[in-house]
């Protein structure tokens, strides 16, 4: 429902046009019920165009129209386009683009249009009108004039309901090269048909006579729908004769044509039936399947003769026609006709004589036109010689200043050279004298210097010499240090051996008294254990004699229990004895043991003593070494340091009286390559300055020349083109006025 006329006609219009422009037939017709909007599709809503640009209302046909006309002017293609409109109203046909003859002749007496066979399987309708046009606000004018010869009537339904068919069709024939050079004629037609809307007559209100016009309609969409009908299901037979309608449509249903079909439909619900009629009438038509071909391109000869024979055909029906119909009138205006028709004749002559001469001035003014043409080719062809020759020399004047412009630089340059040379020549002479000052400066200096290298020497020296007995002293205390370390090492080796000695003798008799121990104790467990054997026995005797009395028994018990307590009062006695003699042993062993410890210590004690004293003078010998050779160092490094600078001073002395001395020759050498230059850069100078005169004044004269040739140019154009337009305006009157009493000849012949 929101879809505007410019989204139908680029969704469904556009790529037939194309097609119409590559050659293909195309036909787009709108088919519905009464009121739904066909004629609004295809025309649109008759609003005017504005500065060529169309309304937003604008149908189907305008669209289409502006189209073709916009993309044959994008391509500047030559063409030419002829248009016609047809009406079909009660199977009657009606040609909307003739002229209007009713005021002279009955409608009654008019010849009905006849649809006839082209031989070549298509159909024509014999004597209609095709008008040449060539922009789209003629298309729309003859639109507009042949809607309006439409007939329409107003209904329940529609209050201007279109009561006939129309088919608005464009032949465009567009002329095209093809590579080996021959011209060709390319034809595409694009017929646009507006069919009338089937209604219900009950609804629709429609008596008598529009009663018997909605069912002609209702037939010729009937045998429409017949015809969709039977290709879509391949029948054998195909009715097209039955309606005048599915005749003109017959190319376009199953044909060689392109076709498109616009279904318009009612929003409202009243009209159900009538929108789902249409829906699937649209898609049986949408199932046909059409064979669409390009149209044989032919030559321009070809068309020219069609052509021709078109131009026979239509004077041997105007003759018939006139045969038929011939015209009476009064004598006195017959004769009176033909007097006036002698006097346009003549009237006729001396314009054609006139005409002729005009040729022949227009020949001889063509003639002239064309020297005057060769003439500014010549000229025009000097004037680029020149032009090239004045470019030359300008680039080479050009050239010129830019050596000019770079000599003079360097001149410039070597000028401020030589000012710079002089003055620093004056500096050097003053440089040179404090610089020969500070020469015999330094040499004193220098001689104060080697004599300070000499005392330096001979310091060196007697640092060397406390140096070698430094170290004769050093070797000879290093020597007593050894000595006595190896010496106190050899008396430790000897009391260490000694005192492994003692150990193992020690040793050796501990294990003697420990092995006599264990005998001791292991004769002392064999004694215990015969005396527990025998306990044993006893006991067991003792058990077996139990039946005799208790107090014999307890005294044997007694006596027996004193001897083994004095048995083992013995053997602890002995233990005891025998380890005291043991821990007395140990306690000397301990006591010796301690005090060679402590010899031992005490020695070695002393040694560390002796040795830490030793180190320490060692240490201190070789600090005060240490102090001695940084104090040397340091005096070695200042020495060296007020030599470095010293010889420093001398070298930047004597190179900057090297360089005074460069300078001074440089100044000299200078002053003659100054001259040189001077004399050369007034030669250069005046070189430079003759050829620049000599191209400036060349140049002056030769834009001169130009100048007075250009104006020379131009006014002999302005004067030509000034006569130009005079002949071409005589010219044009001449043929308008000879145009105008052509058609007055015409005109009385036509009444005549």
């Amino acid at each position: 429902p929101k879809s505007k006329q410019q989204d139908v006609f680029n969704h469904a219009v556009v790529p037939l046009v194309g097609e119409v422009l590559d050659g293909y037939n195309c036909t787009i017709f709108a088919y519905g019920q009464t009121g739904t909007g066909k004629t609004y599709t295809m025309e649109g809503g008759g609003g005017k165009t504005q500065d060529g640009e169309l309304p937003s209302d604008a149908g189907v046909i305008p669209r289409a129209v502006k189209r073709i006309f916009d993309i044959l002017e994008a391509q500047s293609a030559e063409y030419s386009m002829k248009v016609s409109f047809l009406e079909l109203y009660n199977e009657e046909l009606t040609d909307l683009l003739a002229p209007d003859e009713s005021k002279f002749s009955d409608d009654k007496s008019k010849k009905p249009m006849a649809l006839m066979e082209d031989g070549k399987g298509g159909v024509f309708v014999r004597g209609l009108e095709e008008e040449v046009v060539s922009s789209a606000s003629e298309i729309y004018k003859i639109l507009e004039r042949g809607s309006g010869k439409r007939k329409t009537a107003e209904t329940l339904l529609n209050k201007q309901s279109s009561r006939s068919h129309s088919i608005f069709s464009i032949t465009i024939h567009i002329k095209e090269c093809t590579p080996e050079g021959e011209e060709m004629i390319k034809c595409g037609k694009l017929n646009l048909v507006d069919l009338a809307g089937s209604e219900n007559i009950s609804r629709s209100g429609a008596r008598d006579g529009r009663a018997r016009e909605a069912g002609e309609i209702n037939k010729s969409l009937l045998t429409l729908g017949r015809v969709i009908n039977t290709l879509v299901e391949h029948s054998g037979h195909i009715p097209y004769r039955d309606s005048k309608l599915t005749r003109l449509l017959r190319d376009s249903l199953g044909g060689k044509t392109k076709t498109c079909i616009i279904a318009t439909i009612a929003p409202s619900v009243h009209c159900l039936d009538e929108t789902l009629s249409t829906l699937d009438y649209a898609h049986r038509a949408k199932n046909i399947k059409n064979k669409p071909e390009v149209n044989q391109k032919m030559m321009k000869s070809a068309l020219i003769k069609d052509l021709y024979f078109e131009m026979d055909r239509l004077k041997q029906e105007l003759y018939a026609a006139r045969e038929k119909n011939g015209i009476y009138i009064p004598g006195e205006q017959y004769l009176a006709d033909e007097a006036e028709k002698k006097a346009m004749s003549e009237k006729l002559d001396r314009l054609e004589l006139g005409l002729e001469s005009k040729d022949k001035q227009l020949d001889e003014l063509q003639g002239l036109y064309d020297s005057q043409k060769v003439l500014s080719a010549d000229l025009s062809d000097k004037l680029q010689t020149l032009q090239k020759k004045m470019q030359e020399t300008e680039c080479a004047l050009a050239v010129l200043e830019e050596k000019y412009m770079q000599a003079n630089n360097t001149i410039k340059e070597k000028e401020y050279l030589i000012e710079n040379l002089l003055k620093t020549e004056k500096v050097l002479v003053h440089e040179a004298h404090t610089l020969r000052s500070e020469l015999e400066n330094t040499t004193d200096d220098l001689s104060g210097l080697f004599s300070k290298l000499e005392r330096k020497g001979k310091i060196e020296d007697a640092n060397k010499n406390i140096v070698g007995h430094f170290h004769s002293q050093l070797t000879q205390d290093m020597d007593i240090l050894h000595r006595n370390i190896s010496t106190s090492v050899s008396q430790q080796e000897s009391q260490l051996k000694v005192l492994e000695e003692e150990m193992q003798s020690f040793i050796t008799t501990k294990g003697k008294v420990a092995g006599g121990l264990q005998n001791q104790v292991r004769e002392m467990k064999e004694s215990f254990s015969s005396r527990i054997t025998e306990l044993h026995g006893f006991a067991s005797e003792l058990n077996l004699k139990s039946q005799l009395s208790s107090e014999k028994l307890n005294a044997q018990v007694s006596a027996h229990t004193s001897d083994l307590e004095d048995c083992l009062k013995g053997l602890l006695a002995d233990a005891d004895q025998l380890l005291i003699g043991l821990q007395n042993g140990l306690s000397q062993q301990e006591e010796s043991l301690t005090t060679l410890v402590e010899q031992q210590h005490e020695g070695l004690t002393r040694n560390v003593e002796r040795t830490k004293s030793i180190s320490a003078t060692t240490m201190n010998f070789f600090r005060t070494i240490d102090a001695h050779a940084l104090e040397l160092k340091r005096i070695l490094e200042e020495s060296q340091a007020s030599h470095q600078k010293q010889l420093l001073q001398l070298q930047t002395k004597f190179e900057i009286c090297a360089a005074d001395e460069e300078k001074y020759l440089m100044e000299k050498v200078a002053g003659l390559l100054a001259e040189s230059n001077a004399r050369k850069k007034n030669m250069v100078r005046d070189d430079i300055s003759s050829l620049a005169k000599t191209a400036s004044e060349r140049s002056n004269s030769l834009q001169t020349e130009t100048t007075k040739f250009h104006d020379f140019t131009s006014s002999m154009s302005e004067q030509w083109e000034a006569y130009v337009e005079i002949t071409e305006e005589a010219f044009h009157r001449n043929i308008s006025s000879v145009e105008q009493k052509k058609c007055c000849l015409v005109e009385n012949v036509q009444q005549w």
